[in-house]
């Protein structure tokens, strides 16, 4: 990893950049208790292919970022909406294009609520108009009940100094959270031993479960400005389908596409050729601006067709224009 620590927020965030600062950003936000490995360092690089500067980070309490005692979190949900755009701030970038997953979706949401002058475009990723605090409103489908038993029979989380059994533990819980294509286990279990290498204090992740403030701002989504894309899986136990609908509903413009098979996870690599193309279209500005970026590459690099190839193939198995995030 390339990562590196920055102060923002009155606090040390570690982040990571793929891709040249001077083509439009893509801030690409975590899900509850998960670090930014969460985002594969591939499909940062074909989002950056793409020409698209990519931008993930850790939040408070993982990854190298500074952390608190486990059950002791001195920060509010507020101060991950507002490390964000600190974050944003260090880097020099004005407005980028927020990329939410889960718990990073609804941290996404109050960025195009409170901060719409910093988003360019939105992105939400299984999750739900309901707020940190969980679904909240009668009429959106509860977690599935498969959820609800995996919940009610966990193995309570393993000491933060066994390797092995974190490892386990976070297969277990990738496992119930899949959906039909189920999951990667190699890599997975590649990923979660990255994750404990990279993170002091592991329980701490758990802090992001008792945080307060931030209530939903379900009641002014209508307010969005920011061109909206909601992609969900339609296995998702923990926000059935019906949470994406509500979102593409309640945000004017908001397009929905669907993940076939997947859960409540990070989309895996089965959906890229999917997921790739539609991110770089929604991100692009139009074709005309995308065009003017690869002209421009083109016009400059040493070897132009060198540099025009990596756009190409970054959304492989599409047509062309897709894999270039023209409209």
């Amino acid at each position: 990893m390339n990562d590196r620590l920055v102060h923002a927020n009155d606090v040390q965030l570690c982040v990571e950049t793929f891709g040249d600062d001077g083509d439009p950003a893509i801030l690409l936000i975590s899900g509850s208790t998960s670090s930014m490995d969460w985002w594969p360092d591939e499909f940062c690089s074909r989002l950056a292919a793409g020409l698209r500067f990519v931008i993930r980070y850790d939040h408070r309490d993982t990854g190298r970022s500074t952390s608190y005692p486990p059950g002791a979190p001195a920060y509010s949900f507020p101060d991950l909406v507002d490390d964000a755009v600190g974050l944003l701030d260090v880097l020099g970038v004005s407005r980028a294009h927020a990329v939410g997953i889960s718990m990073g979706g609804m941290i996404a949401q109050h960025l195009a609520v409170n901060h719409a002058d910093r988003v360019e475009s939105l992105t939400l990723i299984a999750t739900s108009p309901a707020g940190p605090g969980g679904p909240g409103r009668s009429e959106l489908p509860p977690m599935t009940e498969r959820l609800r038993a995996h919940f009610a029979t966990a193995k309570p989380r393993p000491d933060a100094t066994d390797r092995a059994a974190f490892i386990d533990h976070i297969v277990d819980a990738e496992r119930a959270f899949a959906g039909s294509l189920g999951i990667d286990e190699p890599s997975l279990r590649q990923l979660a031993g990255r994750v404990f290498d990279r993170t002091p204090n592991p329980a701490s992740a758990t802090n992001h479960w008792i945080l307060e403030g931030g209530g939903p701002v379900r009641s002014r989504l209508g307010q969005v400005t920011a061109p909206t894309l909601v992609m969900h899986g339609t296995d998702d136990p923990l926000f059935p389908y019906g949470h994406a609908e509500a979102l593409a509903r309640e945000i004017p413009g908001a397009q929905l596409v669907p993940l076939k098979g997947v859960g409540h996870q990070v989309p895996p690599a089965d959906v890229w050729d999917v997921v790739i193309p539609a991110l770089l279209r929604h991100t692009s500005g139009g074709w005309e601006a995308q065009e003017e970026r690869i002209v421009s590459r083109y016009l400059t690099a040493q070897d132009p067709t060198g540099m025009v190839r990596p756009a190409l193939r970054c959304g492989r198995g599409r047509a062309g224009r897709d894999a270039l995030g023209a409209h």
